[in-house]
């Protein structure tokens, strides 16, 4: 696991080695073991690589790294988890290798097939920056899932990339202009979705694909043609020949390929666990795989209902792992979130990144790689949305939509008044309140279609433009149109539409930049291609039985670990940020919501965001979810313009 970053420049400066180097210092944290730079002036490219040490800790697994004709020269992030077998028929062709490296196996990879054929061969997370000095093109590429970022684009007569946003913004082409048309997404999802980022002109690189920029004719403004060299719809071909058991021993058997080819590290390697289906079943295998206990990390919180770490400890415990585990107070756990917006280099609001970042930060005292359960709840329909999402679908024309419907069309004032007087549980609630609720309601009975549905169901705010001035939106994941292949009316619409955005733009990016802020590497065996495209080609009725999801993955989980330590509601990885907001943040979120601050900047209807603020001080209404991203945003902002 490590960091890269480089430019392509169609106008000089008078210092590039020193700029690739102020690129790579920048994001040191990826990589705090090695530095290396490489810069062709004849071809205006340059490359610089920050090195963790995983695999091959000697000179040899040193980047940027040429290949063994000197044609190709690359930076790497990631891990090639089937190098060996790579190597092995590479051998058979002829190639020699000097040390043991994944990189060097790619690079004879890109040498005898091509890049996009050898793109299709690699089982891994990655990302990288290919130079073809034969053919003078460069390649910018990034794994199937997304575990891996990469981040580029022009700015002026400058092409820059990298594994992070902070290591563009120390190139002196930068120019960082705030993309305000990306902040509509922001404020539904708390994410940033790709292929946009918060700044004008710099793109995400999309999950399962490259492009290729002609280092001869390269078009200032412009961005080469992004191309998919894998699909993710060819894996929901469905394959019902399986019964549930059948079904279990094949994934377990794949599960434990993965694994196994997953725990090949040269440093000390562990797993998180947080006393769930997805960590346990990692960490029963690898624990079946392993000649002494797997060293295992989980974190709790003393606040009730927001501590799992107990159900970890006890699994811990039936397995036999070496297991540490922290207790985090809440001053410890508020006192990172000034932080975050350093972290995460973008606005990003899952408020799950507080717990990722210290459990990450904890592991990484002990153990440099660790292995975590990411991707069972959207291969194996694990989200508890799923089911309740398509039953209500399927009742638009009920009795109670139609009223709903009904009450929605009536003037505003006159509708909360009758819901208020009519309805005893919302007695107690201000008549802005249940307006607000209502232009939710509102929003999803005008849904099209079942991905529509989704879309709006899932939105934290039932409308940004209530609280944007500029709410244009842009194509993502959860509003692009369909693969073909795929229907819009079944479970796995979800699960195409979660893949898509949820998995790559919240879960991995929150994963990656927590890790990798402490200068951990984590793993994720769950998204090893076959287990992808065996999980997305089951049926979905053998999956979800009875409303509950993932049950082939508890099938292979219970031949490890007892039912009774494992069979409760599912919990996530929450922090009380309600609580929060009304105790030890209120200073910290009242100074970033400040009316004058508001108005100065010029993006938000003050009144509606103070009201809604207000409403969540309170104590009448919950909030939380609308505010934080907002308030991640303003936090972001305010580091951004201070940097």
């Amino acid at each position: 696991m490590c960091g890269f970053a480089g430019f392509v420049s169609t106008k000089p400066f008078s210092d590039d080695e020193h700029v690739l180097e102020q690129m790579g210092r920048a994001i040191e944290h990826r990589g705090p073991d090695g530095a290396g730079i490489w810069l062709d002036h004849s071809l205006s490219v340059g490359l610089s690589h920050r090195r963790l040490s995983i695999i091959d800790l000697s000179e040899f697994g040193a980047q940027p790294m040429a290949s063994e004709s000197g044609r190709f020269v690359i930076a790497f992030n990631g891990e090639i988890y089937n190098f060996r077998l790579l190597r092995k028929e590479l051998e058979a062709k002829g190639a020699i290798f000097r040390g043991h490296s994944d990189t060097e196996v790619m690079l004879a990879a890109f040498e005898a097939w091509g890049v996009e054929s050898a793109l299709q061969r690699l089982s891994g997370m990655f990302a990288f920056a290919l130079v073809d000095k034969r053919f003078r093109k460069l390649y910018l590429a990034r794994d199937r899932m997304g575990e891996k970022p990469l981040y580029y684009g022009w700015q002026g007569e400058s092409l820059l990339f990298g594994s992070e946003l902070r290591a563009l913004r120390q190139h002196p082409a930068w120019q960082g202009a705030i993309d305000t048309s990306v902040l509509p997404a922001l404020l539904r999802h708390n994410v940033i979705p790709a292929p946009r980022t918060i700044h004008q002109g710099i793109c995400k690189l999309p999950p399962a694909s490259y492009v290729c920029l002609d280092l001869d004719h390269p078009q200032s403004g412009q961005l080469p043609e992004t191309k998919r060299y894998w699909k993710l719809e060819t894996c929901f071909e469905e394959r019902s020949e399986f019964t549930l058991d059948g079904a279990a021993d094949e994934l377990e058997r794949l599960l434990k390929q993965a694994i196994s080819d997953q725990m090949v590290s040269d440093v000390p390697l562990g797993a998180f666990l947080s006393g769930g289906i997805d960590s346990s079943t990692v960490v029963g295998i690898m624990q079946s795989l392993a000649s002494q206990p797997v060293r295992t990390f989980s974190i709790g919180f003393h606040e009730k209902g927001f501590n799992e770490a107990e159900h970890a400890a006890a699994v811990a415990k039936h397995l036999g792992t070496e297991h540490t585990e922290l207790y985090v107070t809440e001053r410890e756990a508020r006192n990172l979130v000034p932080e975050i917006p350093g972290i995460y280099d973008e606005p990003f609001a899952d408020s799950s990144q507080i717990p990722t970042y210290l459990v990450s930060q904890m592991t990484r005292k002990h153990v440099t790689v660790a292995l975590s359960g990411d991707g069972g709840d959207e291969l194996f329909c694990g989200y508890t949305r799923y089911p309740g999402m398509l039953s209500a679908w399927n009742k638009r024309s009920s009795i109670i939509s139609h009223l709903k419907r009904i009450a929605c069309s009536l003037p505003p004032g006159l509708s909360a008044r009758l819901i208020r007087a009519i309805v005893s549980s919302q007695k107690s609630r201000s008549l802005e309140g249940i307006q607000y609720q209502m232009r939710r309601i509102q929003s999803i009975a005008g849904a099209r279609d079942l991905s529509d549905f989704y879309r709006r169901s899932v939105s934290l705010w039932p409308d940004p433009a209530m609280a944007l001035k500029d709410a244009g939106e842009y194509i993502y994941g959860l509003n692009r149109t369909l693969a073909e292949g795929i229907p819009d009316n079944t479970l796995k619409t979800l699960m195409w539409r979660d893949l898509n955005w949820y998995l790559p733009d919240d879960i991995l990016t929150k994963v990656d930049r927590a890790a990798m802020a402490c200068s951990l590497e984590t793993r994720i065996p769950m998204l090893d291609p076959a287990i992808v495209s065996f999980a997305l080609g089951l049926p979905e009725d053998l999956n979800l039985q009875g409303g509950v999801g993932k049950q082939v993955l508890r099938a292979v989980l219970y031949r490890y670990v007892p039912r009774q330590l494992i069979d409760r509601p599912k919990q996530g990885f929450a922090v009380p940020v309600a609580a929060w907001l009304r105790g030890g943040l209120r200073e910290w979120a009242e100074e970033l919501l400040a009316e004058h601050r508001l108005n100065g900047q010029g993006y938000w209807h003050t009144k509606r965001i103070r009201w809604l603020w207000e409403e969540h001080l309170s104590g009448r209404e919950d909030y939380s979810f609308e505010l934080w991203g907002i308030l991640m945003f303003q936090a972001w902002l305010v580091e951004y313009r201070r940097g």
